[in-house]
This record gives structure tokens, C-alpha cells and sequence, in this order.
């Protein structure tokens, strides 16, 4: 019993000067651009903000909604905030052309899929011809991927579909569920229009480019991947989907303290559990997953310095 009280003890006192050089810690308050409401972006950045002050409450992660991709990289060149959420095809443009701009985390591979009720007669991206689709937000990189799904699978996105441009990203799924939209397309496990639609009464259908046209897709645009939806993960779901996706990264502006950078990361590794419970591909956001999804030289140096302190870079 004694020595069952002195590791109890011992643990507690542990426990508590834990929590005491915790609650030490400044204040420290992040600007993070997302998107429109109804989006990934803004469903994920609030997932971050609450799981990152499980482990950290003084770290606070304020959102700053946003057109999508192409307005935060604008937000970032000029310092309006700390960070953004930047789909793939964007990121890697921006971050190749330089400007400053450093990855400071994954969000996640975010696999891209067409979408339609699940009692309609659209099942492949052929069957998209003619048909009034939603592709996404006027500025948003998911837009500018789901573009390259159609012309990869030779079809024309401005000519042989009725695109649909949205002012709001959660407005997709209601176009259609009333009728206004034949099919919408979208990206990640965790995209709220995705699940509305999959929830609904009516059900969902959900499907990628034919497995003939990934290759092809793949070689026109390099900054995608090939990605395979497990089943399941949507309501009704009982089969795997092989499609592409891209990676979306938490970018920082130039010049960025590289103290909070550290926080930041450090407190994404260790509320990692927390994230993925708040969100459905939150498991993707753990920093280490760096390694394999961004060039080594784009990350900020306090992310790299990070992942070599932990043994996940050489």
C-alpha cells in the first residue's frame, strides 16, 4: 500500500507541474485563414483551434474566413494573418515560386469525389455531360482540382458540363438536394457537403475518375496522388473508391515568430488523438506527416527543427 501511494504521489506531483509549466506559458494568439462557411477549411481550422488547447489552453487559434486557397495565399503575402489553409495545387505553386511562404503542417490528402443522390442515373464521370454541377467556390483550389479530374477524364469543364461556381461551399449539397445541382463535387473524408448529402434521407452515390483516367490525370497534374476512399467512410459506402487527391497544408507568412511556430506544432502532435475525435481525417494533420507529404525545403525551419527534435527527419 506505501509504495502504491508513493507512485500515485509521485505521479500526481508529475501531473501537476505539467499543468503548472503549462499554465506558464504566455498567451499566444494565431490568425489562421480558411474558407467559406459550409467548407473543409472552416470545419477543420475549428477542429485545430479546440484540439490544440487540450494540450495547450493558452494557444489560441483565431479563424478568419476567406474565399478559399487563392485569397489566403494573398492574406499571407501581405501579413494580414499568421497562417492559412491552402489546398495542394495552390500550395505547391506558391511555394515553389518562393515569396517566403513556409508549411508549417499537413490538414490532410483530401481524396476528390463527385457526388449525386443516391437514386440518380449519374454513376461515372462520362455521365457528367450535360448535367449542372457544383464544382466549388469561385477561389478555392478544390475548384481548380475538380477542373483537372474532368479534363483528365476528357471532359471539357467549362463546355460539356453546366459548372456551377458558389459564393458559400456549404451551398453545393443544398443545390442538390433541391434539385438545382445534378452533382457536386468535393474533397476529403471529413467535407461537410459530403456527409449531408450521405446522412440525408434520399442517400448518396459517391464516385472518382475511372481507373483508366487517374494515370492520365496524374501526369498532367504532378501535384496530385493517387488515393484510395476506404469503405465506409461515408454512409452507404461499401465499397473502396480509387481517385486522386492532393495534399492541403498550414502555410505561415514570411517572417512569422518561429517560437509559435514551434508551439503550434508541437501542440498538433500532441493533441493528434484530440483532432482526429473532432475530425474525421484529423489523424492526417500529425505534423510528422511532413516527412512524406512536403518538400523538405518548404517547411519552416522551426517545423523542421521540430521533426528532427522527435527523431521523424534525418
Amino acid at each position: 500500500m506505501l509504495r502504491r501511494s508513493l507512485i500515485l504521489g509521485s505521479a500526481a506531483a508529475l501531473l501537476s507541474s505539467s499543468v503548472r509549466a503549462q499554465s506558464t506559458e504566455p498567451a499566444l494568439r494565431l490568425v489562421l485563414a480558411t474558407a467559406t462557411p459550409g467548407g473543409s477549411f472552416p470545419a477543420f481550422g475549428q477542429a485545430l483551434a479546440e484540439a490544440v488547447q487540450t494540450v495547450d489552453p493558452g494557444l489560441t487559434l483565431v479563424q478568419r474566413p476567406s474565399k478559399g486557397s487563392q485569397e489566403n495565399l494573398g492574406l499571407l503575402r501581405a501579413g494580414t494573418v499568421d497562417l492559412a489553409l491552402v489546398q495542394g495545387e495552390y500550395a505547391d505553386d506558391a511555394l515553389a515560386a518562393g515569396a517566403g511562404l513556409t508549411v508549417v503542417a499537413p490538414v490532410s490528402a483530401s481524396p476528390g469525389l463527385f457526388v449525386v443522390l443516391a437514386d440518380s442515373p449519374i454513376r461515372r464521370v462520362a455521365d457528367l455531360r450535360g448535367k449542372r454541377v457544383a464544382l466549388g467556390t469561385h477561389a478555392s483550389g478544390l475548384t481548380v482540382m475538380g477542373r483537372s479530374v474532368l479534363r483528365g477524364s476528357s471532359v471539357d469543364p467549362e463546355r460539356d458540363i453546366v459548372p456551377i461556381l458558389l459564393d458559400r461551399a456549404g451551398d453545393g449539397a443544398l443545390m442538390v438536394l433541391d434539385g438545382r445541382a445534378d452533382a457536386l463535387w468535393g474533397a476529403g473524408t471529413g467535407w461537410p457537403g459530403f456527409h449531408t448529402l450521405a446522412d440525408g434521407p434520399a442517400g448518396a452515390r459517391f464516385f472518382g475518375p475511372a481507373p483508366d483516367a487517374i494515370a492520365p490525370i496524374l501526369a498532367l497534374h504532378p501535384s496530385l496522388k493517387r488515393v484510395t476512399v476506404p469503405a465506409g467512410a461515408f454512409k452507404g459506402q461499401t465499397a473502396s473508391i480509387d481517385t486522386v487527391g492532393s495534399w492541403s497544408f498550414i502555410l505561415a507568412r514570411a517572417g512569422i515568430d518561429a517560437a509559435a511556430v514551434t508551439r503550434l506544432v508541437r501542440a498538433m502532435d500532441r493533441g493528434s488523438a484530440a483532432l482526429a475525435q473532432r475530425y474525421p481525417s484529423g489523424g492526417d494533420a500529425n505534423p510528422r506527416n511532413l516527412v512524406a507529404s512536403a518538400a523538405p525545403d518548404w517547411l519552416h525551419p522551426a517545423s523542421a527543427a521540430y521533426l528532427r527534435e522527435i527523431g521523424a527527419l534525418p
